[in-house]
């Protein structure tokens, strides 16, 4: 890769460490016109894990007090907009935060789908981020960011994509057969797979963008 590309992703890396969820600018919100269904996606509200720089994956960390207080401060954005269903995955931070976040939203419904769930960290799930860094940064770094070099024993950003895009045709199909709108409560990385499917962005694009924890949302027009 390219050095100057190398190094904005291992600024991006290093920057999600000290302010994790820390984005520079609001997600993007496509304005549907009259009868045109479409999806929202937000990640999920601060962890423990997050606030204590450890590589979550696919392990449970409930939220804190203060991703309580993210996952609310999007209830009254969503309030005004009609979601049927919201999919979450099988992961109680993704959980708790949809049910916040869509606290206002009256007869929605929830379904818990595996594929849109983090990142399998391997061997660095439940270990701290700031020692990896330490020990090794060009590692770290690859391992945190690198498009297709997996932790040992776990997955790739793309290995996330060839989970989450079938499921994202999937969704597509259904939400234009039963006509409905969808919110999807990601974490980090799905959100990454997520958001470069629908809005086609590069390789390095995908690695560098931080997600909000909570507080916003992206909102996609299914044509």
């Amino acid at each position: 890769m390219d050095e100057a590309l190398w190094q904005k992703i291992r600024q991006a890396a290093e920057e999600s460490i000290k302010d994790p969820g820390k984005h520079k600018k609001e997600l993007p919100k496509a304005e549907p016109a009259s009868g045109q269904n479409f999806v929202v996606v937000f990640r999920h509200g601060e962890s423990e894990d997050n606030v204590n720089r450890i590589f979550s994956g696919w392990r449970d960390s409930p939220l804190t007090a203060r991703g309580r207080d993210q996952a609310r401060v999007l209830a009254p954005k969503l309030k005004a907009l009609k979601i049927d269903l919201a999919v979450t995955s099988d992961l109680v931070r993704s959980k708790e935060t949809a049910r916040l976040a869509l606290e206002q939203v009256p007869g929605v419904r929830f379904e818990e789908d595996w594929r849109i769930k983090e990142r399998n960290y391997g061997d660095l799930m439940g270990k701290s981020k700031e020692d990896a860094m330490r020990m090794d940064p060009e590692k770290a770094v690859l391992w945190r960011r690198g498009y297709d070099v997996p932790p040992p024993n776990g997955e790739s950003i793309q290995m996330v994509e060839e989970r989450v895009w079938p499921f994202l045709d999937e969704l597509v199909a259904r939400i234009k057969r039963e006509r409905i709108n969808v919110a999807l409560s990601l974490h980090g990385n799905s959100m990454r797979a997520v958001r470069r499917y629908f809005e086609k962005m590069d390789i390095v694009e995908e690695l560098t963008h931080e997600n909000p924890l909570g507080t916003d949302y992206a909102l996609y027009v299914i044509d």
